[in-house]
């Protein structure tokens, strides 16, 4: 096969060559510490040898799964050439495709040299069965190579900043970003940003916000703190295009964002962001969607993209967490063209100011997949929700949803909410449970979904209350430190305070059974009738009247949404049920549906 003789030269002199072809000659990992792996390979185009190339991470996977192979011939498709802090040049490869493997190839092509910077150009060396080609053309690596690498997308970038701080750095790609660069600049649309969020604590004050940017190569998370909060915040519009330069790259922490990059950013005194008034041709977002009928073969806790119309919604509700701070909280269901529909929980701003009049077509980025009820979305203040947004997947649904969409039986992954008596919510008693053998099945990972009216026989109140890490999206249990101070392991943070969490074990019993579950937070809070920060007051305070409340709240009737599944402890199987929500009995809603099974009995 023909390499492309002189591009070599070209990279290593600076340049930029479009779809070059060329040899792999080695390629090795070099250990990134605590960030991911990097792949360092040397490249021939027949003549010469260059080892300053390395994969962009996201092609690690070329690598570890020997795509890229000592002898293949690649095609260099898009790349970017960086200068780091001692000078060297480094050749960053964001796209390459294997056009012959090296199984294929059967060795060395020509007999190369390494090329060293500035040397002038050899003899070419002769290759076997040569083939004529057009020739190269070389391009100036600040100006031109965004050019040749926007041409590609089909859209023009603009090379520098015109009359700006950080002018002279050369805009690059989002992709191509990395903690050894010392001097860059892109260009890039905010498609989401946090409000402004404090912590205090044994060392001090402080606040913070982030936001999520994008341009055509992918996407990032920058976090601004303190100084640079006051600095950016008001400055920064979602939806609008800015130059980013001059902020610190690290590897980025996936426990706190669902962005698909391995680094994130943080914002620095020396910080530039500056408007751009021509953006159009920077893309509004990146998503990468999941059917809603496909939620059901995630695993829980997934993070995932998703799109439907606002079938139904409900009005805001309030809660009021341990500190004393009302949460605004809102479900609301999607259907997409799987037929399928899941209830998403906004929260916050989000939840307050959502409209869902006129069935809208929801976006949302960075949803969290839950198996509360099934399945069931939340969108965090990380999410990024979009109503009606301007993309094709959006034109797609609302065509085929006014079209057809809207008259189709469509099935929820998620059970019924309003458990009163109607609805499909799975009515059986505690014995069908045990004869029909629920939680045997291979429907949604082996768990099944009940609902039942169940009286409460016994109520276990000892360990029922855990001191948990105060973070929102947190319910890990801290560890007292003895000196007033309490560390959660997930978050690897310590706090000067805790939250109460329950996790009740009760016996129910209905007319032909009994059955042990379990009760985390909401469920068991409606079955005492007092929420959990109370109940830990009362147990370090007054434990006569702790006693009380579990007293009173025996032998009360309920309606139990539960979740069975068979799990394993110490090599011996068993059934778990986990109550997912609680209910008082809607007595009339009840006697109707009574009444329904015995005329279906009777007509028998």
């Amino acid at each position: 096969m023909k390499l492309s003789e002189g591009a070599i030269e070209a990279l290593g002199n600076g340049n930029s060559i479009n779809d070059a072809v060329l040899q792999l000659v080695n390629i090795r990992k070099i250990d990134g510490g605590s960030g991911p792996a990097r792949f360092r390979a040397m490249m021939s185009d027949g003549r010469y040898t260059m080892s300053s190339f390395m994969l962009c991470t996201q092609l690690n996977y070329m690598a570890e799964e020997n795509t890229l192979a000592p002898h293949c011939v690649c095609l260099i498709k898009r790349h970017v050439t960086n200068i780091l802090k001692d000078g060297r040049r480094v050749v960053i490869i964001l796209e390459i495709e294997v056009l012959k493997s090296a199984e294929q190839v059967g060795g060395k092509i020509g007999e190369p040299v390494p090329y060293t910077e500035g040397q002038k150009p050899a003899a070419p060396t002769p290759q076997s069965n040569p083939i004529p080609r057009p020739p190269l053309q070389p391009q100036n690596s600040n100006n031109e190579f965004n050019r040749g690498f926007n041409r590609d997308m089909g859209k023009k970038l603009p090379s520098n900043m015109p009359n700006t701080p950080g002018g002279g750095s050369k805009v690059v790609p989002i992709a191509s970003l990395n903690p050894y660069q010392s001097k860059w600049t892109i260009r890039a649309r905010v498609t989401n940003k946090s409000t402004i969020r404090t912590w205090s604590n044994s060392r001090g004050d402080g606040k913070l916000f982030s936001m999520e940017i994008v341009d055509e190569s992918g996407e990032i998370r920058v976090t601004g703190f303190n100084q640079e909060v006051d600095k950016f915040f008001e400055l920064i519009e979602v939806g609008k295009v800015y130059y980013f330069s001059r902020a610190s790259l690290k590897i980025a922490n996936k426990q706190y964002t669902s962005v698909k990059n391995d680094y994130e950013m943080t914002l620095n005194g020396e910080t530039t962001i500056i408007p751009c008034e021509d953006s159009c041709d920077v893309p509004k977002v990146q998503c990468d969607f999941v059917t809603i009928g496909d939620l059901e073969m995630k695993e829980k806790d997934s993070v995932v993209d998703v799109i439907g119309v606002c079938k139904t919604f409900e009005e805001v509700t309030r809660l009021t967490t341990k500190t004393n701070r009302e949460v605004s909280k809102r479900t609301l269901d999607l259907m997409d063209m799987s037929g399928k529909v899941v209830t998403v929980t906004l929260w916050g701003e989000e939840a307050e100011k959502f409209d869902g009049t006129g069935q809208p077509v929801v976006a949302i980025k960075g949803a969290k997949l839950s198996d509360f009820g099934g399945r069931s979305l939340s969108a965090s203040f990380s999410s990024t929700l979009m109503v009606n947004p301007d993309i094709p997947e959006a034109y797609k649904l609302r065509g085929w949803y006014d079209k057809e969409g809207h008259t189709m039986e469509a099935q929820s992954l998620t059970e019924v909410r309003g458990v009163g008596g109607g609805g499909n919510t799975n009515w059986k008693s505690l014995s069908d449970v045990k004869t029909e053998h629920l939680g045997h099945g291979e429907r949604c990972f082996n768990a099944d979904y009940y609902t039942c009216i169940a009286t409460i026989v016994y109520l276990r109140k000892e360990n029922c209350l855990y001191q948990a890490c105060p973070s929102q999206d947190c319910n890990k249990k801290v560890v007292d430190q003895q000196n007033g101070m309490f560390r959660c392991e997930k978050c690897d943070k310590e706090f000067p305070n805790f939250k109460y969490r329950l996790i009740l074990s009760a016996n129910i019993a209905d007319y032909g059974d009994n059955q042990w579950v379990t009760c985390f937070q909401e469920s068991a809070e409606a079955i005492l009738g007092q929420n959990a920060a109370y109940l830990g007051q009362l147990k370090e305070s007054n434990e006569a009247a702790f006693d009380e409340v579990f007293q009173h709240a025996n032998f009360n009737t309920f309606i139990f949404r539960s979740r069975v599944k068979l799990e394993t402890y110490n090599d011996e199987s068993r059934i778990k049920a986990t109550v997912m929500e609680v209910k008082p009995v809607d007595h009339k809603e009840y006697s109707k549906r009574l009444i329904m099974n015995i005329r279906k009995l009777a007509s028998q």
